[in-house]
């Protein structure tokens, strides 16, 4: 008979003690499916006495995440502890060292440390799954790594945090302010201690950033992400994108060109009949493009505590059957560097600008645009109780992201823009 997998658990929080659970409810299930058995050795955290609602007085306890790493009777770190640096770092590396395999859920730690730590786990014969830490419960990383391994990805891109999701769609169901919707998915316990990592895009773009490196073969590279959030998202652009046909997403999108690698984490316009269109509340949902099997879409739970100890345990249960992928799904020394690059394809763009109410206003904007060769596809001047401004809606035609800005920066120059104004891609999907 094999001999059983042994986990140690680094790590109590929602997901560290939804893995337990599994581990303890559905015990013979998971025998069954890998033909061995899964056991936990160990656990760590930094409160012993936390009450977690399950029982640990099974397994043994580590203070210390680094000597859990490395006990004798521990076959795979599970490091569910959260953070880029640290105990996090620390303990990983130990385990790796140790030739032990590790699954983590630890999205920022990959994605500014990926390539030495992919690197670490190859000289030492081990392995570094992390399913849990992009999508929730969506099986992307094993769809790129295994599923679509004969494809040339040309186009990674998707809904990847769900609290911004939750809260854009707030705002248009509920007709919230973004502050009132930001206020409700904070009560309910939705943003990180530091919301800046939901709202400012960093979440989401560390994801994006670990699903370019496998779709392209690249180095993860997060610094070259270009990350806009979701603050500067009004009621009005959420109406008068309703108005035309479209919702604003969050939205991730990678390419690689022959410039160099494009990421680009950024509020976007896609048609609401589409199925980013139709994404509602905190859901997830990756959209792939392979130049053998087309489109694909996957959708599911983006976070909490069932779906990422499920992605956890997916990984988990690889290992017991002895699935051994590389941690990008090639080797660490075949991935090359690829150097961060502007959006360059063309797209139509969503303008809303606040004019001085006077006459002549518009021809001196739409004559700033021309001289950039940005044209205007459609214009819509709504009612407003301001005798000073009124709000403009410009759709151009597809042109580039530098183009759009060099026009921008023009604006002011005018002397009839009021406020900054607000620059939105319209994404095709």
């Amino acid at each position: 008979m094999s001999q059983p997998l042994r986990l140690g658990i680094a790590g109590l929080g929602t997901v560290g003690a939804g893995v337990v659970k599994i581990v303890r409810q559905k015990a013979a299930l998971l025998e069954t499916r890998s033909g061995r058995k899964v056991e936990i050795s160990a656990v760590s955290a930094r409160n012993r006495d936390k009450d977690r609602g399950v029982p640990l007085s099974d397994y043994g306890w580590e203070d210390d995440p680094v000597a859990l790493a490395t006990r004798d009777d521990v076959d795979v770190f599970v490091e569910l502890m959260g953070g880029s640096d640290g105990p996090a770092k620390a303990a990983t590396e130990a385990a790796l060292k140790a030739g032990k395999d590790v699954v983590t859920a630890n999205k920022a730690m990959l994605a500014h440390h990926g390539q030495e730590l992919a690197q670490l786990a190859e000289d030492n014969g081990a392995v570094l799954r992390f399913e849990a830490a992009v999508a929730g419960g969506i099986p992307i990383i094993k769809s790129l790594t295994e599923g679509l391994a004969g494809n040339e990805i040309e186009r990674v891109m998707g809904v990847m945090n769900g609290t911004c999701n939750y809260i854009l769609t707030r705002m248009e169901d509920a007709g919230l302010s973004y502050d009132e919707a930001f206020a409700e998915a904070d009560g309910l316990g939705y943003l990180e201690a530091d919301p800046n990592l939901d709202v400012g895009g960093i979440d989401a773009g560390h994801k994006l950033s670990l699903l370019s490196s496998i779709a392209f073969g690249t180095q993860v590279n997060f610094a070259g992400v270009e990350l806009e959030g979701i603050g500067c998202v009004s009621i009005e652009d959420i109406r008068q994108a309703a108005d035309m046909g479209y919702r604003i997403k969050l939205l991730g999108v990678a390419r690689l060109t022959g410039r160099g690698l494009e990421q680009t984490m950024t509020p976007c316009l896609v048609p609401a009949s589409s199925p980013l269109g139709q994404l509602q509340g905190g859901t997830n949902m990756v959209v792939v493009d392979g130049d053998q099997v087309g489109q694909i879409v996957l959708r599911g739970a983006g976070a909490g505590e069932g779906p990422t100890a499920s992605a956890v345990m997916g990984d988990v249960m690889d290992i017991a059957r002895g699935l051994r992928v590389t941690t990008f799904g090639q080797p660490a020394a075949t991935l090359k560097p690829a150097p961060a690059a502007k959006a360059t394809v063309a797209a139509p763009f969503y303008l809303r600008l606040n004019l001085q109410d006077k006459p002549g206003a518009m021809a001196k904007v739409a004559a700033v645009l021309g001289e950039a060769g940005v044209s205007i596809d459609r214009m819509r001047q709504y009612s407003h109780d301001d005798q000073t401004t009124a709000p403009v809606l410009i759709v151009t035609h597809k042109t580039t992201r530098s183009a759009l800005d060099e026009a921008l920066a023009q604006m002011g120059a005018t002397g009839v823009v009021s406020d900054d104004p607000v620059a939105l891609r319209i994404e095709e999907v």
